[in-house]
């Protein structure tokens, strides 16, 4: 800390508009008369579409356009959707890449999956004659399980197999686990769920004859803008992407969706802004998913109780299309952090994905690494359970040591720092360990039983590697900063002005963060991944050097002086009285006709990622009447390293937290043997509330990373990567002693009681 305040829970600064209805999302900024769209979309999971008949809706009142696939395609556009990083299969072969078509196209392959749109003055015109269509589907057979076989999705994908992965030492790792003293198999069942974002996707367009303009709720506009570009045969500089405020984003708005290409074929179809905006249902069918894998690990360790192998085993569940990041999401970033902070190099990961006729599955808040940790840190405490021994003991056992780093993992990253046994040290004392046997014995006497977990994690920070900042001296006095990031809530807001306010000794209150707008910021690599923080701030100090550069030598030459120096405050200049502060020097510019100082800029290139770290430690009580799992204490205490704004961190750990909550204890996405979506409304769906919800303890135990100038490390995801290992052996241990059969999240009453009195009966 210092005299700028560096390091202070300031507050957020954009909270006050969003607190008081002043936010600006883009159902409040679509152009005045814009029409609107809705789309039709398959009510069965699996069919061939017949030709659409749309003459009905487009005589009825209101409706200016109603298209298909093949209006589309007379439209000029016959385009696929992109995907990111289609995987090598283990025999070399490319993993399966089909169409993903703007509109259906021959077949319907999910309930919701977009078959036409209609266009009409008001939103109620457009959906009743929406819903006047009838789309012609011969239904086939649904594929929803996660095995080879079953009525094909696509013809690309024999079997359904969409991919064939693996990475590591099979050999080496089989030849470990037959020579070990103890093995222990676990299956790791990670269940579906929704992003429910509290602002659902939305997105308008326009067309003056000769640009594009596409403004949409997601996490960066410059992959969109070149999408668009290719989608419509037009140069990058004939489309405009923007993004204004983002009500939550969490991965799901991390990539396009159809309705975008669509409503932006409306919209230059008939020179006139379209709008539309999903419905809480349509949101829940359409808005890609999360998770949905099973694991099943085998740990080798030898007679001392240390780690020496691990091999998982994994199938996971791509819906009914690849999309924009899902294949490499359950392998290479999986693979990021999947020995976790084990010091093992004998691993191996096989992965298959499957087709289903079932919804898009994509980032959730983590991507990957969740999974991944997921996956270890709950088969380490079935192992320390089946070994009898203590699950921090074990874990210690095998934890990669400091001296050893910088630390090449075996299949993926290098970890640049890490001191795991000291923030272990650290988090038991926060979590109170020593008083655990107390609360557990008042628990029993209370009738309930009490269970503590464990889950320490590791995480990596992903996304472009590259980061651009801008600032400008405005001629009203303020000063813009132009980011590649792109808020969804996150703050970024608050940290980006103090940061640069800390370092340039520009009043905050004069600065304005300018984000999402590929007209103004030619390129970025957007939000996602726990990037934004490390690599806008890198970019950021890249920037106030070169203007502490050149305002330096501006001054020199001005002033006659062969020293000017600067302070974070004021330039101090030899031989002079003069302090300016960066404001004022800007003042000089413009009198003397400095344009060239007024606006600078400089890229910031990150030569290796950061890696989050840190304990959860939750204690659970279960009613064994009812099954209630309630979550009666969490503590975390996290290795984020240097800290910008500790409040912000503490925000953003208690929100990933919450939605590691909710998927372990409520969240389940369920489809019916005919693929319906049976959770497609708040009443089916399980979202948390606040009474699931503890009081969270916050602490960090600072190992500064060495990859990036401010020793920082992403703490976006963390809390999520954390928190579904830690309730799952919380309720492994509550259960454990009584009998109870196997019970997978969501750690539901049923689930529970069932898995209980099971045990019980059997007593």
């Amino acid at each position: 800390m210092d005299k700028f305040g560096r390091s202070q829970p300031v507050k957020r600064l954009e909270d006050r508009r969003f607190l008081t209805g002043t936010g600006r999302y883009i159902d409040d900024i679509a152009p005045k008369g814009a029409l609107f769209a809705v789309f039709v979309r398959s009510q069965v999971a699996h069919g061939r579409l017949e030709q659409v008949d749309l003459d009905e809706a487009r005589a009825m009142p209101g409706v200016v356009l109603a298209f298909a696939a093949a209006d589309l395609r007379q439209m000029g556009v016959d385009y696929g959707l992109p995907t990111d990083d289609i995987l090598t299969n283990r025999d070399g072969s490319r993993a399966a890449d089909p169409k993903r078509p703007v509109l259906a196209e021959g077949k319907v392959r999910f309930v919701g999956d977009p078959i036409a749109v209609i266009v009409a003055t008001t939103k109620a015109q457009a959906r009743d004659a929406a819903e006047a269509i009838w789309p012609e589907i011969e239904e086939l057979p649904t594929k929803i399980d996660l095995s080879p076989g079953g009525e094909t999705v696509h013809d690309e994908a024999p079997d359904n197999v969409a991919f064939d992965w693996t990475l590591g030492d099979g050999d080496g790792v089989a030849r470990a686990i037959a020579g070990a003293a103890h093995v222990v198999n676990t299956r790791v069942v990670d269940n579906r769920i929704i992003a429910n974002s509290i602002e659902t996707r939305g997105c308008f367009a326009e067309w003056d004859g000769e640009r594009l303009h596409l403004a949409y709720n997601g996490q960066g506009v410059w992959d969109t803008r070149d999408e668009l570009a290719a989608c419509f045969g037009l140069g990058k500089d004939k489309v405009r992407v923007t993004t204004p405020d983002v009500g939550g984003g969490f991965g799901m708005k991390g990539m396009d969706y159809p309705e975008y290409f669509a409503v932006a074929a409306a919209a230059i179809k008939l020179g006139r802004p379209v709008r539309w905006m999903a419905e809480r249902t349509e949101a829940m069918l359409t808005d890609n998913s999360g998770r949905d894998l099973i694991s099943d690990t085998t740990l080798a360790f030898d007679a001392d109780h240390r780690l020496v192998a691990y091999q998982v085993d994994t199938i996971c569940n791509l819906g009914a299309y690849n999309s924009g990041y899902a294949q490499p999401i359950q392998t290479n970033l999986f693979a990021k952090v999947a020995m976790g902070v084990y010091d093992v190099q004998a691993i191996v990961l096989n992965c298959k994905g499957f087709y289903t006729n079932t919804t898009q599955v994509d980032a959730y808040r983590g991507a990957g690494r969740p999974e991944a940790i997921f996956a270890l840190e709950r088969s380490m405490d079935n192992a320390a359970r089946q070994l009898g021994v203590d699950p921090l003991t074990l874990r210690r056992k095998s934890f990669i040591p400091p001296e050893k780093f910088p630390y090449k993992t075996a299949i993926a990253e290098t970890y640049d720092v890490g001191e795991f046994d000291r923030v272990l040290a650290v988090a038991e004392k926060n979590a109170d360990l020593a008083g655990f046997a107390a609360r557990r014995a008042a628990t029993e006497a209370a009738g309930k039983l009490r269970g503590m977990g464990l889950c320490y994690y590791i995480e990596s920070i992903l996304g472009d590697q590259t980061e651009g900042a801008r600032v400008v001296f405005e001629d009203d006095g303020t000063v813009s900063l132009y980011v590649g990031t792109q808020s969804n809530g996150q703050g970024h807001e608050t940290v980006f002005a103090t940061f640069l306010a800390d370092h340039s000794g520009i009043p905050v209150e004069a600065i304005r963060i300018v984000q999402g707008d590929s007209d103004l910021i030619p390129k970025g690599g957007g939000t996602g991944g726990s990037r934004s923080v490390t690599m806008q701030t890198g970019a950021t100090l890249e920037t106030v050097s070169e203007i502490r550069k050149q305002f330096g030598a501006y001054l020199a030459e001005k002033f006659e002086s062969e020293n000017v120096a600067f302070d974070d405050e004021v330039f101090r200049i030899a031989g002079s009285n003069e302090t300016p502060t960066m404001m004022d020097v800007a003042e000089m510019a413009r009198a003397d006709d400095r344009q060239d100082l007024l606006d600078i800029k400089k890229v910031f290139k990150l030569e290796s990622r950061s890696f989050p770290n840190g304990a959860h430690f939750v204690e659970v009580e279960i009613d064994p009447e009812t099954g209630q799992v309630s979550i009666d204490r969490y503590s975390v205490t996290d290795d984020f390293g240097n800290l910008i704004n500790p409040l912000l961190a503490e925000g953003q750990v208690h929100g990933g937290v919450a939605q590691g909550i909710g998927q372990a204890l409520s969240e389940h996405v369920v489809y019916d043997e005919d693929g319906q979506l049976l959770t497609a409304t708040f009443m089916d769906y399980g979202m948390p509330r606040a009474g699931d919800l503890p009081m969270i303890k916050f602490d960090t135990e600072c190992v500064p990373s060495i990859y990036n100038p401010m020793g920082m490390k992403g703490c976006g995801e963390a809390g999520t990567v954390g928190a579904l290992a830690a309730i799952a052996n919380a309720v492994a241990d509550a259960m454990d002693g009584h009998g109870a059969g196997e019970v997978d999240m969501p750690f539901t009453p049923s689930r529970v009681w069932h898995a209980l009195h099971s045990g019980m009966a059997a007593e």
